[in-house]
């Protein structure tokens, strides 16, 4: 059936009536007889908005190096932004990053079998979580970074750029697997210089594309665009450009680019930050303004102020110095009250002087509270306004929690969890996945795997096997509690009322996997069990609630 030309069934030849409306009118009409839409009005205040019409490419890639430079330098030179992108990835990746096997037998047996897909799931995590989260860092061509490391990484260079570049590498030196990744910084994705003037435009910024945009390979530079100009690459080896097959024949991926299309026939990434990087810019020099008036303030503890008007100064003589009038007669003054105050006793207050100026000055004590940062109001905007771009709470960003309750803690917790779980499966997941498939396909050509070694297994290649074969999810970091109890009560019931799992909820709110979780409750139970010492796991959780809500004041009882 496979081998049938099904394309006179399958293929699209619908044609389609023109229509038959009256012609629309022509612009000079519609303005005459005014928009439909405020927002194309071309007067008043909208004179002067008028923004080209161009594809994504031609919006993104003339610009792409400058958007990229300024994000990394905000992201190293910005607290705040630095800060942002800590959160990103702890609340994505985590301190662990856990693969959870899930095989589809149905796909690959064609029926279901719950206790081979039991056993190939721990034989597969087991042995895939010893080698990605070795201290030898197997999974890196680098050898520096685990495959949580690697997936940190990736989520940080895409807060700064749009977009992670990773290639799959293969080394014959001793590694317990030779599938490895290399991250390469996305500047080194360019346009080959020597490329030639009248090929087909398919190469778009180190992108090469087929007639329907899907990429065919990559062009990678040898090095940095930068480094050229210090040692650390000769000039003809920066300045040569390797041309990187997406695929192997056989479908294996060479190289995984990760970044979401704002719009179709986007070629590369760019930067949720860049909607918001002037107003980050400006924040920045806000907060140092602030800070540097607040330093001089403190600087000077008083001043002395005069009253004599500048045109009778000016009288007196304009310059200072020798033959001045004023300084003259300042000098004569100041020199009587001196020699008259070095023995006066009158002139001190409990240890304290009193100084005595000339007529018409003051002295004014400088308060340095006054000049601090006072626009609180004004920075509390900013930040929403950087948070927002970032994908996190206010409260988070700002680590500002006075005004905070628990529902709108709850609320904003809620918000940027959704947002945390959309970037994971964009991005830190497609990061795992390219890993664990390269590995998972090595391993079961090379017959490393026990559950694998049975009899009729389909090849990885047929089909859609490889994809049932990798099938997985990833436990990263969980959402954590605001209230432990309440939210732990929730947990409790959606699983007993089937509308959640354990293996969800555990993860949620821990970031742990279930059944490693229930493997220690047994060894815990038994252990207990064991030493004749009650169990928490079969105390009541009614008791166990009253004993935390108890008032110590009437004895134990609400």
């Amino acid at each position: 059936m496979s081998n049938l030309d099904l394309s006179d069934l399958l293929g699209s030849h619908a044609v389609v009536s023109p229509a038959t409306h009256a012609v629309p009118p022509v612009a000079s009409a519609v303005a005459a007889g005014g928009v439909a839409y405020d927002g194309a009005d071309k007067m008043d205040r909208l004179a002067m908005w008028q923004p080209a019409l161009r594809s994504a490419d031609a919006d993104l890639l003339p610009l792409k190096d400058g958007l990229d430079a300024r994000g990394y330098d905000t992201v190293r030179n910005d607290a705040y932004i630095a800060g942002g992108s800590a959160i990103r990835k702890d609340s994505i990746v985590g301190t662990r990053f856990l693969l959870n096997a899930k095989p589809e037998t149905k796909i690959l047996f064609g029926k279901e079998d719950e206790k081979w897909e039991s056993e190939a799931q721990e034989e597969i995590e087991t042995k895939f979580t010893l080698w990605a989260e070795s201290d030898q860092c197997w999974p890196d061509a680098a050898r520096r970074k685990t495959l949580t490391d690697i997936v940190r990484l990736g989520i940080g260079v895409h807060l700064a750029g749009g977009e992670a570049l990773l290639s799959a590498e293969w080394f014959d030196d001793g590694r317990p697997f030779a599938s490895a990744v290399q991250m390469i910084d996305t500047a080194r994705l360019s346009d080959p210089r020597d490329r030639l003037i009248g090929s087909p435009n398919r190469v778009r910024k180190g992108v090469e594309i087929d007639a329907y945009g899907a990429p065919v390979a990559y062009y990678i530079r040898n090095a940095h665009p930068s480094d050229y100009r210090s040692s650390t690459a000769a000039l003809p080896a920066s300045m040569v450009w390797k041309r990187i097959p997406a695929r192997k024949p056989w479908g294996r991926m060479m190289i995984n680019h990760i970044y979401e299309q704002m719009r179709p026939d986007q070629s590369r990434g760019v930067s949720e930050m860049v909607a918001a990087l002037s107003e980050m810019r400006m924040t920045k020099h806000f907060r140092q303004t602030l800070l540097q008036q607040a330093v001089v303030a403190a600087t000077y503890a008083a001043s002395i102020e005069s009253e004599i008007p500048n045109d009778v100064a000016a009288a007196l003589g304009s310059a200072a110095g020798d033959g001045n009038a004023t300084t003259t007669w300042m000098s004569a003054y100041l020199g009587a009250i001196n020699e008259y105050s070095s023995g006066a006793k009158n002139l001190h207050m409990d240890g304290a002087k009193i100084p005595i100026f000339a007529p018409g000055t003051k002295l004014r004590l400088q308060n340095p509270g006054t000049q601090g940062p006072a626009s609180d109001k004004y920075e509390q905007s900013l930040l929403r306004y950087i948070a927002a771009a970032l994908g996190v709470s206010y409260e988070q960003l700002s680590r500002d929690y006075t005004q905070t309750n628990y529902s709108s803690a709850r609320a904003s917790s809620g918000e940027t969890f959704k947002t945390m779980m959309s970037l994971k499966r964009t991005v830190a997941d497609k990061i795992a996945n390219f890993i664990y498939r390269l590995w998972l396909e090595e391993a079961i050509n090379y017959k490393d795997l026990e559950c694998f070694k049975r009899r009729g297994l389909p090849r990885f290649y047929d089909g859609m096997n490889a994809e049932a074969f990798s099938a997985c999810d990833w436990i990263g970091a969980g959402q954590g509690q605001i209230d432990p109890l309440k939210e732990t009560q929730a947990s409790v019931l959606k699983v007993k009322n089937g509308l959640s799992t354990k293996e969800i909820e555990i993860a949620k709110s821990s970031g742990g996997d279930w059944r490693k979780i229930a493997r220690q409750v047994k060894r815990e139970r038994d252990l207990d069990e064991s030493y004749g010492n009650p169990s928490i796991y079969d105390t009541d959780t009614k008791d166990m609630e009253n004993s935390l809500t108890a008032s110590p004041r009437d004895g134990g009882k609400e």
